[in-house]
């Protein structure tokens, strides 16, 4: 006879395994807590890094900070009215995550210095308890040794901006000097009196190198040289600091920091309108006199051309000017954007020319690898096949993912900032609020087998949440959720014909972008039409049916009516007139009400 331990799974670390200590993972974390209870849901953070806060905790390079206003760079349930300034720096976004993460107790949750090597979902069978999981095998960063953790839910919440785009260039291992990427930065450079080379263009050169160059600063630079492949529009932002008084208003004051952030977010999605190619060229053609006016008048001249660009405006990511423009004017300051570099040398860099320019650095302000989706995780979903491979046999090889969350084969399994998210004009945190919103909707039924509620409850009832053991989405949904994004993605200015990070580089697959306004997003991740899911129950093999919204409204009206119904009939027949049966009635009713 088979014994009860055979036909045992193993048993779960934790309930949900979050991937990531950034934004969008403490951001899970908190609203799982607050959606399923502190006491019904068990959850783990596994962060290779030291600290909470993400791309935040890692670059800590010169001048840092965040291009969107901070009071909407923040979460929902985390307003923080002592922002200092419009837009901050790194340090004090820093400050706020560590903060957040502190208040709602999730530090203790956190492995930190442990990374993720390989997840693989294990299938349940049919009359093993337990049911389905994710085995996780992780590596301490500093050790090597290396560990297993179970869950029943996977979540990756690494973000599209945690890898550094790997650099290869002839003769890079001859260099003398330092060598490192924006995102890496060694601290350990003076760079005070010292030649610099940056390679890049992008919005972290145009933050470190106005400092690196400071003239205020005793510790500037003697040369710094900069290699621009291609033009960014780069736009005014001016940043007030904030008064005590409007730091007061904030705080004390019933809904004024709602209200800011509604300001804010509708001055940001306006943008969105641009984005069409057919719609929004007057927009656009308005915004590019605009950027071109502004670039004359705080460049020398003799950059003009490096800095204007000659594709749509909104193809390429906007850059805000951190005092780039001006610090072009100083004499430390060399824009290079018609001689590239071909070689590193021993004591610096040679161009196309012939040209060597002498370096004690050079900066690769290169950006990330946003095309490698999870690199360099391996991720393994049911019947073996690996996230890599489902993408090369789906869709060439590019990631993509129902609302950029849910990958047909990988059950449990959700991607926060995952493909097609970002916006190019919204807040990625309110897009990661949004996929949190939608990924713990859908897990309910899965939390729900993990920890059941009394179900005899009328408004149990109602809710009808079934227990199930996976979710999945199902493969025709997912396919037509990636057709729509590719087909409308190529309605928008990001495929008009420039060279950008949104698109993946071996197909036409818009890798990043997310084609429609970020309000629709929302609706999409409150409204889900769970008929394009599969929940099931690994123990008996069955698929579970989760009711619509239609069949929730009619056992809502069903219940109301059979409780209102003997409530009044036992009232008018005096059987328990003032009894206690028909106050736990009368109650149950008042509850389905705020169901």
């Amino acid at each position: 006879m088979e014994t009860k331990a055979a036909t045992m799974a193993p048993q779960l670390d934790t309930d949900i395994l979050i991937i990531g200590a950034g934004p969008s993972g403490l951001g899970l974390a908190i609203r799982a807590q607050q959606a399923y209870g502190s006491r019904d849901v068990s959850y783990a953070i596994l962060e290779k890094g030291t600290d909470v806060g993400g791309t935040w905790q890692q670059n800590t390079y010169p001048g840092c900070g965040c291009d969107v206003a901070s009071h909407f760079y923040s979460f929902s349930f985390a307003l923080n009215p002592a922002w200092t300034q419009k837009y901050s720096m790194q340090p004090e976004i820093q400050r706020y995550f560590r903060s957040v993460a502190d208040a709602h107790g999730v530090y203790p949750h956190v492995s930190f210095g442990t990374e993720v090597v390989r997840a693989v979902w294990i299938e349940g069978k049919a009359g093993e308890a337990g049911g389905s999981y994710w085995e996780v095998v992780t590596r301490d960063v500093g050790s090597g040794r290396r560990g297993v953790r179970r869950s029943k839910v996977l979540v990756s919440a690494v973000g599209s901006l945690s890898v550094p785009k790997a650099f290869e260039m002839p003769g890079k291992n001859a260099f003398r000097g330092k060598m490192f990427h924006s995102a890496q930065w060694d601290h350990s450079f003076d760079w005070a009196n010292k030649d610099v080379v940056v390679l890049g263009n992008g919005c972290s050169a145009t933050q470190f190198v106005p400092v690196m160059s400071d003239p205020a600063s005793v510790g500037r630079v003697r040369r710094i040289t900069q290699f621009s492949r291609s033009p960014h529009f780069l736009a005014e932002r001016p940043n007030p600091t904030y008064s005590s008084a409007f730091k007061l208003v904030m705080r004390y004051v019933p809904l004024a920091m709602r209200l800011y952030r509604a300001k804010e977010y509708a001055m940001m999605e306006r943008d969105f309108a641009g984005f069409s190619v057919a719609n929004g060229r007057e927009i656009r053609e308005d915004l590019t006199r605009i950027n071109t006016a502004y670039i004359k008048r705080m460049a020398p001249e003799k950059y003009w051309e490096a800095l204007l660009p000659n594709y749509e405006i909104g193809c390429k990511r906007k850059v805000m000017d951190t005092d780039y423009l001006a610090s072009l004017w100083r004499e430390e300051v060399e824009l290079v954007a018609d001689d590239p570099v071909v070689e590193i040398v021993e004591t610096g860099v040679k161009t196309r020319s012939g040209r060597v320019v002498k370096a004690d650095a050079i900066v690769l302000a290169i950006g990330f690898a946003t095309s490698q989706m999870l690199f360099p995780m391996e991720i393994v979903g049911k019947g073996g096949v690996k996230l890599n491979d489902h993408w090369d046999q789906t869709t060439q090889g590019a990631a993509q993912a129902y609302l950029g969350t849910s990958v047909n084969g990988f059950p449990n399994f959700s991607i926060l900032m995952g493909p097609n998210t970002v916006t190019g004009h919204l807040s990625v945190i309110y897009t990661v609020e949004c996929q949190i919103n939608y990924a713990i909707r859908l897990m309910k039924p899965v939390i729900a087998k993990l920890h059941p509620k009394n179900s005899w409850l009328p408004w149990n009832w109602i809710s009808a949440t079934p227990n199930a053991d996976s979710v999945d989405v199902k493969p025709e949904a997912a396919r037509e959720d990636s057709a729509w994004i590719q087909r409308e993605a190529k309605k928008l200015v990001w495929s008009s014909g420039c060279s950008n990070w949104a698109l993946h580089p071996d197909s036409d697959y818009n890798v990043m972008m997310y084609p429609d306004w970020q309000f629709k997003f929302w609706l999409r991740s409150i409204f889900i039409p769970f008929r394009e899911f599969e929940y099931a129950d690994a123990e008996t093999g069955k698929v579970v049916t989760r009711p619509g919204l239609l069949n929730k409204v009619l056992r809502t009206v069903i219940v109301t009516g059979v409780i209102f119904g003997g409530a009044t009939a036992l009232q008018r027949h005096d059987v328990v007139q003032g009894s206690h049966l028909r106050d736990v009635l009368l109650g149950w009713s008042h509850r389905i009400g705020s169901v």
